[in-house]
């Protein structure tokens, strides 16, 4: 129970994170500011950090999400986290190393994050400049 309570409520957070990039007068008049970086970098590390707690949840309740090239990932869950962020993030900001791959319903999961992560900065600029059109 705590398992599926614990990914619903991951998964609320990043809906919300990522909710606010559609809410009108989120982002500031100018296109380039610190205020806007910050924004867009919260969103970037709600994003990969709900996606890498997602990978650990899954592996932790027995489900297969990767195959890495070593097995230290299994030695304690520290090694676990950090794995789990770290596939995260090359996930959602690249197409990946090559050094872990996902499998079973990791493949699907890790397809989801690549979109999310491609879609984001295209929603930001299309946010931002459909804002300043408007004024």
């Amino acid at each position: 129970m705590l398992f599926y309570l614990s990914l619903v409520v991951i998964v609320f957070c990043m809906v919300m994170s990522l909710r606010t990039l559609f809410l009108p007068h989120k982002i500031k008049g100018k296109k380039v500011s610190f205020e806007n970086f910050l924004y867009l970098a919260s969103i970037y590390v709600t994003v990969m950090l709900g996606f890498g707690l997602i990978y650990i949840l899954l592996e932790l309740n027995g489900f297969n999400v990767f195959l890495e090239e070593t097995d230290a990932w299994y030695e304690n869950f520290f090694n676990r986290l950090e794995t789990g962020f770290y596939f995260s993030a090359v996930t959602l900001f690249s197409v990946g190393y090559g050094d872990i791959s996902p499998i079973g319903i990791g493949r699907m999961i890790a397809v989801l994050e690549a979109l999310i992560g491609y879609t984001i900065p295209a929603a930001f600029v299309f946010r931002a400049v459909f804002d300043l059109e408007t004024k």
